[in-house]
């Protein structure tokens, strides 16, 4: 196994959008510039994403956010 297993908000390298959005890739390898944000996943296992959430604000609690689905890119 190789690769990054974890993210986390105060990853100096992670790279957030202009919104302040982050993207994250999942995979084997990481694509042509997406190392920074991405999560290795073994190739043919089934894998499960988990996600903390520290010193939550009150849209946490009243659920009025909610954690976007995680979208495949080609």
């Amino acid at each position: 196994m190789s690769g990054r297993l974890t993210l986390g908000s105060l990853d100096k390298e992670l790279r957030k959008n202009a919104d302040g959005t982050v993207d994250i890739y999942f995979g084997p390898k990481p694509g042509a510039g997406q190392a920074s944000n991405w999560l290795y996943t073994q190739p043919s296992e089934k894998w499960f994403p988990w996600f903390r959430v520290y010193g939550p604000e009150k849209a946490i609690f009243d659920k009025s956010w909610k954690l976007p689905d995680i979208q495949e890119v080609k």
